[in-house]
């Protein structure tokens, strides 16, 4: 049964997850009506386990996942619920759990979030169970990427599992390249400099886009600027007018100005209308490659490139930025844990779907490999796309972290409307800061700017 909830958005190997699952705990608990609980010796004791329907809330991207799953074990019976996600922080989950927790009743056994900082609230909310604590082996969860989990941890605990990874690369188009003999850039000065040589040799031609909420992801981030440095459960550092944030935002306002990046969403009309053809690089994460080259701008086979994202020039530690990913948390309020642990595992780590059929770079090692040959025997690629996103997998940069505030929705109430209006974005690194200081307060933390 698969239904959708208000703002919504557009499994035969399940016996084998159970071999690696470390035991659910089943231990009845007295108390039938209220959620399970974690001690301070943070051992978790779960409701009364009556089973039932599995209700699983996915967005729509995600809903391919748990419908392969109920195909694959047509013995489980579900419940597949289709929502925002919470996509670009809609809260629409945390609203939903809180409402859930006055009335008692109505929370989803496993639930997809494309934020990555659900631990947030879902954790002092009590919502979600703490997978390390005898729900899943260690062996299975060594499996992910290193610090792919590090949003999911809590003092120690892992109240989540990372989907996907949406690592930076930089994307480009190699028949453009070799045809007008440039050559990709290792350095953001080469790619400043290469942006300034398009605008005068060719004209309408573009090197990237700052037109959607995600800009300061891909390129701040990446450029080590420390607008959203998480230093503790709710406490946050925010400089956004340091040198690494002002140079980063330089550049992009000299290739604003020269048309050669893009103000528009690169998933809007106007983008696809002026743009789909004119694309020699364009920075972004892992995903592009699929949503937005080939499914949504349809560009050809054999086209399409990847290269390490660039680096400023001098600098001895490579950084990237992360665009989504999303998490999948279980409900510690579940009455059928065992059939929740069960897709949990699966969803993270199966190659019928991780490696198969997901959109994004999996965060699961082992299904990572299955996807990026999969990618590669496609046809598609003009390269071997599996070194640089391998590489960029382990160096995120860790001085942006996952704060309850959504840095998307700042961007876009703060940002997106002053380059609409011809501002520069160095112009607007102070207001920019005001805001994230004043949303991360809203949200009770201790700002150090």
């Amino acid at each position: 049964m698969a239904v959708q909830l208000d703002g919504g958005t557009n499994p035969r190997k399940s016996r084998k997850w159970i071999a690696l699952l470390a035991g659910v705990a089943l231990v009845l608990s007295a108390c039938g009506g209220g959620g399970g609980t974690v001690t301070a010796q943070n051992e978790f004791k779960p409701v009364e386990q009556t089973g039932g329907k599995l209700t699983v809330w996915v967005d729509s991207t995600r809903l391919a996942a748990a419908q392969l799953y109920q195909k694959q074990n047509p013995s489980v019976q579900m419940d597949i619920v289709t929502y925002d996600g919470d996509a670009n922080g809609s809260n629409y989950l945390q609203t939903k759990v809180s409402l859930f927790n006055r009335t008692g009743s109505g929370w989803p056994d496993v639930v997809f979030s494309s934020q990555n900082n659900a631990t947030t609230w879902a954790v002092p909310a009590k919502f979600t169970a703490p997978l390390n604590k005898g729900l899943i082996q260690q062996s299975l969860l060594d499996g992910w990427a290193p610090g792919a989990n590090d949003p999911c941890m809590v003092d120690g605990t892992l109240y989540c599992l990372r989907n996907d990874l949406s690592q930076t690369v930089l994307w480009y188009n190699a028949s453009l390249m070799k045809q007008w003999g440039y050559e990709v850039p290792t350095t953001w000065e080469q790619y400043e400099a290469l942006g300034q040589k398009v605008a005068a040799e060719h004209p309408g031609y573009l090197v990237g886009s700052a037109g959607d909420t995600f800009t300061p992801e891909i390129y701040l981030w990446a450029g080590k600027c420390g607008a959203n440095q998480i230093t503790g459960p709710k406490a946050v550092t925010v400089n956004t007018t340091s040198a690494n944030c002002t140079r980063m935002a330089s550049l992009l306002d000299t290739l604003i100005k020269n048309r050669t990046l893009a103000i528009s969403s690169v998933f809007s009309s106007d983008f696809g209308k002026n743009h789909a053809d004119k694309i020699l690089m364009m920075p972004g994460p892992a995903w592009y490659g699929g949503s937005v080259f080939r499914e949504t701008l349809k560009v050809p086979p054999g086209q399409i490139a990847v290269a390490p994202m660039p680096q400023w020039s001098g600098e001895t530690s490579p950084s990237v930025g992360n665009v989504g990913g999303g998490t999948w948390l279980l409900s510690a309020h579940s009455a059928n844990l065992k059939a929740a642990t069960d897709f949990l595992a699966w969803v993270t780590t199966s190659d019928d779907y991780q490696g198969k059929l997901a959109p994004g770079y999996p965060a699961y090692g082992p299904a990572a490999k299955t996807w990026l040959a999969n990618q590669s025997s496609s046809g598609y690629y003009a390269n071997d796309i599996a070194g640089p996103l391998q590489a960029a997998a382990g160096q995120v940069w860790p001085g942006w972290g996952y704060g309850q505030f959504s840095q998307e929705a700042i961007w876009a109430s703060t940002v997106t409307p002053g380059l609409n209006a011809g501002k520069s974005i160095v112009s607007m690194l102070p207001e920019w800061q005001n805001a994230i200081v004043n949303h991360a307060r809203s949200d009770g933390y201790q700002v150090s700017q």
